[in-house]
């Protein structure tokens, strides 16, 4: 089966606005950050490939290295949050006639949870290594694909913020208390280390606009 990464673009819009669970919301964050990621390199690309910017282009070349890994992991995770979510309705759909049956299917769905809280968590960690290579190619990138630095970091602080919406709703049907701190707490730090490296993405994008 093909995987929703490798869809068209098109065809991903049309699914994604269908009546079916997924695509959702998950996988629309995670192509969000693999876009941004796809800046970035662009950005870096662009920046090294210039005579102008020759003493920046072996650091423009480690960023397009690392940002190029980043959108292959972030499109991955388009699939894996759909793949997620599947093992959370497949857990609902087991049967529960008997106790012996109901408590399986209970241990099955919080497992299901559980699972589908990570691509999401994995989505907002590498949402803010993206932003801090936006911050890079902002400060450091050719001024005349700036802009394009500025939506990079956009797309990734609207990444890292969708993953933590699913993060959050995953959490709230999982008994395990400490699970729930553990995770909650590490997508509420990345949400507070993305937005600061947004913020100084734009003022340095601003900064160069004039």
């Amino acid at each position: 089966m093909t995987g929703f990464q490798d869809m068209p673009l098109s065809t991903f819009a049309e699914a994604l606005a269908s009546g079916a669970p997924t695509p959702g919301g998950g996988c629309a964050a995670a192509l969000s950050g693999a876009m941004a990621a796809s800046l970035a390199a662009m950005v870096a690309r662009t920046t090294a490939a210039s005579e102008k910017f020759a003493g920046r282009a072996d650091e423009m070349n480690r960023v397009v290295d690392e940002a190029d890994a980043l959108r292959s992991e972030l499109l991955g995770l388009v699939d894996a949050d759909a793949a997620a979510f599947a093992q959370v309705m497949a857990a609902f759909r087991l049967p529960k006639e008997t106790p012996q049956e109901q408590a399986a299917r209970s241990e099955a769905i919080q497992a299901g949870y559980k699972a589908a809280v990570e691509p999401p968590l994995r989505l907002c960690t590498q949402s803010v290594r993206v932003l801090e290579l936006a911050l890079q190619v902002a400060e450091e990138g050719n001024p005349n694909a700036v802009s394009d630095a500025g939506v990079a970091a956009l797309l990734a602080a609207a990444a890292l913020d969708g993953g933590a919406l699913n993060v959050e709703i995953n959490l709230g049907s999982i008994r395990d208390e400490a699970f729930r701190t553990t995770r909650g707490a590490r997508a509420r730090a990345a949400q507070a280390e993305g937005r600061a490296l947004r913020d100084q993405a734009l003022t340095a994008v601003r900064a160069k606009l004039g």
